[in-house]
């Protein structure tokens, strides 16, 4: 594996299940609002805005973290409904943000970029097979 695809890797790795999570309503119910798990939604905004991904400007992380033009599309998407939905919690709480009216938009954009991502993630690793 080259250095490109073992970023890639690397950087999915940890990009994927934040884009998952926010699209479980059951999960961020179950995991982020019980205080004694880590993972919580200022988990999944660095994920997806400062480690891995800046979802105001994802262009920049094509090939890196992103495979395609559609998840940079998607990926703008999400962080603008975030961004949106933030906008709605006032004091910053994980429960504003599952209250927030348009939370249900960062569900439904964050579902569409999961399914786009786990699909390109699989056809790589078809590729790689048969390879």
């Amino acid at each position: 594996m080259n250095d490109d695809a073992r970023c890639l890797a690397n950087s999915r790795v940890n990009l994927v299940p934040a884009v998952l999570s926010l699209a479980n309503p059951p999960w961020q119910r179950d995991v982020w609002l019980d205080p004694t798990t880590f993972e919580n939604l200022d988990h999944i905004f660095h994920v997806l805005f400062d480690d891995f991904c800046d979802a105001d400007e994802p262009e920049r992380y094509l090939g890196t973290s992103l495979r395609t033009q559609e998840e940079v599309t998607l990926m703008r998407e999400l962080g603008a409904a975030l961004n949106t939905a933030a906008g709605e919690a006032p004091h910053d709480t994980d429960a504003e943000h599952l209250m927030a009216a348009s939370w249900p938009d960062v569900v439904a954009v964050a579902g569409r970029l999961a399914h786009v991502m786990v699909g390109n993630d699989l056809a790589e690793l078809v590729a790689l097979h048969e390879a």
